[in-house]
């Protein structure tokens, strides 16, 4: 008797339980596609605020972009949860406010949160390896649509009226971003010589390249092989704990040693043009939070040849994505 009443008053707070969820969900994404327009509006004209209500169409492409690109990876591992049973939330956008003098994206991402055991290790490779395959093919979509619609080079010009002159830079801070393997075979397979294809130092200016290049720059930190990343989930799966275990140790070490490198390159001015602090901090959350073990299936089986094709494709996702050096600042 108690255990039926027990479920008559779970029967009865869960719509309620499950109505606050969605308006979480819900005001999560509407902040997040403000704190988008605002950075995207940022990006593009090099101003910042205040702004003119006006103003805010022109970060439109930026935060529609960026949305849609985190919305496909997110919704790639919610529906593979979803085909095994796995419970899911729907993804959490996470939002991150204009800070003046602090350059951001908007947004740090979005993520699900699975509420029910991983079975085993085909639903975890399932799970992890569509996230990045689905956020990977939107990114090709963005920089794609970018390259091919590429305004002339009077845009430029109207944000930097000076950018041809000599003196362009100088006594400035300088942003750059580093490029990475798909983005130049992309840039060489739908740009015209004829045109204006802007350099590294600008693409933030360019609302779908800046998109695609986020969205390569996130895939590429998912994709590390390290703990419950996805590129962990998805290395686990093919080979097991101790080759995990092995990957995950080395894939740290190069994280320390390109934040050492960039670290050492920023504080001598060495111009190294090598590593970046930023993935010795990335290297202290995955050993403090995520953890560099991944932790175990309930039952493990040797995956399937198409899933491990599908395991190196991620990997090779992983290689063209990656950048060892995504910012570099100078003087």
């Amino acid at each position: 008797m108690e255990d039926y009443y027990a479920e008559e008053i779970k029967d009865y707070y869960q719509p309620t339980e499950k109505k606050q969820s969605y308006l979480v969900h819900i005001a999560l994404l509407i902040i997040t596609f403000f704190t988008t327009l605002i950075a995207g509006l940022e990006w593009t004209t090099g101003r910042v605020g205040p702004y003119e209500v006006k103003d805010l169409i022109m970060g439109l492409p930026y935060s529609i972009s960026i949305i849609f690109v985190l919305s496909c990876h997110e919704f790639g591992h919610y529906f593979a949860a979803k085909y095994h049973k796995v419970k899911a939330t729907l993804p959490y956008f996470i939002p991150f406010p204009p800070i003046p003098g602090f350059f951001n994206f908007g947004t740090m991402g979005a993520v699900i949160k699975t509420k029910s055991i991983t079975p085993n290790n085909k639903a975890m490779f399932d799970i992890g390896v569509a996230g990045p395959i689905a956020g990977f093919i939107a990114c090709i979509i963005v920089l794609v649509y970018g390259f091919t619609n590429l305004p002339p080079v009077d845009y430029i010009l109207s944000i930097h009226p000076d950018y041809f002159s000599p003196e362009y830079g100088k006594d400035s801070i300088n942003l750059e971003f580093g490029s990475t393997l798909i983005y130049e075979l992309l840039k060489y397979l739908f740009t015209n010589p004829n045109d204006f294809v802007p350099p590294m130092s600008e693409i933030y200016h360019y609302p779908y390249l800046c998109v695609g290049w986020f969205g390569l720059f996130v895939t590429a930190m998912n994709l590390i092989p390290v703990g419950q990343l996805d590129g962990g989930h998805i290395i686990y799966s093919m080979f097991g704990e101790k080759v995990h275990e092995a990957i995950a140790s080395i894939s740290m070490i190069i994280l320390m040693i390109l934040g050492a490198a960039g670290i050492i390159s920023s504080s001598f001015g060495l111009k190294l043009e090598f590593g970046w602090s930023g993935w010795l901090f990335w290297a202290l959350i995955l050993y403090l939070i995520i953890k560099i073990k991944h932790p175990p299936v309930p039952y493990f089986e040797k995956l399937d040849k198409k899933r491990m094709i599908l395991g190196y494709i991620a990997i090779g996702i992983f290689i063209l994505s990656f950048s060892p050096t995504p910012f570099v600042i100078s003087f």
